[in-house]
């Protein structure tokens, strides 16, 4: 269970410590770690039991026509009525059916995973170069210490993964624990990237990274995959509609994600970092918001009005107007 998290900037040698969940460890508790293999292998065998049949062939071509889709595998051909994306950021039926990712529309994240220690603490920087953040999410044998940023920041992984073994280094934070490097990219969408998602088709359909469905902010989409993993379900039970799905996708989660690409710059600006910072230690409103924004219960289309309802009306205000000066350049600047 996770009971904190701990906002530091390492440049001024400051740091905010948020509690998450003062209630103890429930079903209903908002952060609990679950090890993601375990958690992967619960999905497929949910799927098994409700008549799922897995095939471990590689998927090497995907071709859709009127009447089905086609798939080329390692072990032979499949024909489907309809065929499914969820297969991540370097989606192939997403480059098949539709384009695949621009750069400017990924990020990459890199760091390692930390064997042999872990914590009941998240521990997260903000970056304004490149814009992004470090963290350190702990999971149940290990820690995952990682940086992310946009893919056409003009920085590379392996910059990026010096950076964060520099801040391990000063941080001390993993503790002498073995390191595993990783690296993989992460969709990360502008605002008018969600206003124009197109991810269904007759015959197919994307879902979850494969459809671009991931907090710009957080780079968080584990939630939107099973999400939107339903609601295609749910459409094709109904009578195979990928309208009713798209329309799902847009009101349930486009929307949110749509407002958090817009706010996101502003994130990650020297300015609002260095006022978070202060707000975190001065504030218990803000705390409060913050500890729901972690713990995903914060939505995005509140949050000003939230902080804006805080006692401290100063700190909000100068946060509200941080994000908005960026926002009304990002809007109305030149197209």
């Amino acid at each position: 269970m996770i009971r904190s998290a701990r906002f530091i900037d390492s440049r001024r040698g400051q740091s905010a410590f948020v509690l998450l969940d003062g209630h103890g460890a429930s079903a209903g508790s908002a952060l609990l770690v679950a090890s993601r293999a375990t958690f992967d292998a619960a999905l497929l065998a949910a799927a098994e039991r409700a008549g799922a049949v897995l095939d471990r062939s590689r998927v090497v071509n995907v071709t859709v026509e009127a009447s089905g889709a086609c798939l080329e595998t390692t072990g032979g051909r499949r024909r489907a009525a309809f065929v499914i994306g969820a297969d991540g950021a370097n989606s192939l039926v997403r480059r098949r059916v539709e384009t695949a990712f621009r750069r400017d529309q990924l990020s990459i994240a890199t760091g390692f995973f930390a064997h042999g220690v872990t914590s009941d603490e998240i521990v997260i920087e903000l970056t304004s170069d490149p814009p992004g953040y470090i963290w350190s999410f702990p999971r149940p044998d290990h820690l995952a210490v990682g940086i992310c940023a946009q893919a056409d920041a003009g920085v590379t992984a392996e910059a990026l993964r010096s950076r964060i073994a520099a801040w391990i280094t000063a941080t001390g934070i993993a503790g002498g624990g073995r390191l595993d490097p990783y690296s993989w990219p992460i969709p990360s969408l502008s605002a008018r990237d969600f206003d124009s998602l197109d991810l269904t088709g007759p015959r197919w359909g994307l879902v979850g990274d494969a459809a671009g469905l991931v907090d710009p902010i957080t780079r968080e989409g584990i939630y939107f995959a099973l999400a939107s993993g339903q609601w295609i379900a749910d459409a094709l039970i109904a009578g195979g509609s990928m309208s009713v799905y798209g329309s799902r996708v847009r009101d349930e989660a486009g929307s949110e994600l749509g407002r958090a690409a817009r706010l996101k710059a502003g994130f990650f600006r020297p300015p609002f970092i260095g006022l978070m910072m202060r707000a975190l230690q001065q504030s218990a409103g803000i705390r409060a918001v913050m500890a729901d924004l972690v713990a995903g219960r914060q939505p995005y289309a509140t949050l000003k009005w939230r902080l804006a309802k805080t006692l401290e009306v100063g700190l909000a205000w100068r946060a509200l107007r941080s994000v908005r000066l960026k926002e009304r350049v990002k809007d109305h600047g030149p197209k």
